[in-house]
């Protein structure tokens, strides 16, 4: 592998980004995962991933205050926008999932991720679905995050798109989640092994909880 000149990283930029939200066991990794295969370049950024690059010093979000913890929430926002406009830029729609219940936080991301449309899209299945589909998990987690649920109904009632994945399948969801954003032309028809292998994934799991505010 010699370049001489380096090729051009940078191409036609890919038509905008898609930030998926809800509160934990929503089913937004899963989906933004199954989203993000469905077309031809693609990215999934999972924000969580972000968090599990810092190796000293982090903080994850509680129920409890924590003036460090939200000034992480917001780094790791800062770092998801970058890394998605550079895929954005790139030519690869990025996928971002993050738990996003207050307006402050969606505000950030709408403005600093500006290199393309931002579809927001809020998963809601309700909190008694997400606790079960958390106990599900091979990792479940111990802290009850049904109280985000409240608080992004009051902040981000009017915000993006609202879906009630509760009794869909994953394939259900990015359907509908296709078809309320427009990008349905850019889909295949189905997940297909070429774009699942061309769809990137940054989701080193951190052995922690799940993120929240």
């Amino acid at each position: 592998m010699f370049w001489d000149p380096p090729p051009t990283i940078d191409r036609e930029p890919a038509t905008g980004a898609v930030l998926l939200t809800g509160i934990p066991g929503s089913g937004k990794s899963t989906v933004a995962a199954a989203l993000a295969a469905r077309f031809q370049r693609s990215a999934h950024v999972e924000v969580d991933g972000l968090q599990g690059l810092i190796v000293s010093g982090g903080r994850w979000p509680s129920m409890t205050q924590d003036a460090e913890a939200d000034r992480q929430i917001f780094l790791r926002a800062r770092n998801a926008c970058l890394l998605a406009g550079s895929f954005l830029a790139a030519g690869f729609l990025p996928v971002l999932d993050d738990v996003v219940v207050r307006r402050a936080h969606l505000d950030f991301y709408r403005t600093t991720l500006t290199a393309g449309p931002l579809h927001v899209v809020v998963l809601a299945p309700g909190p008694a679905v997400a606790w079960q589909r958390n106990l599900a998990r091979e990792k479940a987690l111990t802290t009850d995050w049904s109280p985000l649920d409240e608080a992004m109904h009051s902040e981000l009632a009017h915000q993006g798109i609202w879906i009630d994945n509760a009794k869909q399948s994953v394939e259900e969801t990015v359907e509908e989640i296709l078809s309320a954003t427009g990008l349905t032309h850019l889909a295949s028809a189905s997940p297909s092994k070429s774009a699942t292998a061309t769809a990137t994934s940054l989701s080193p799991r951190p052995p922690a909880p799940a993120s929240s505010e």
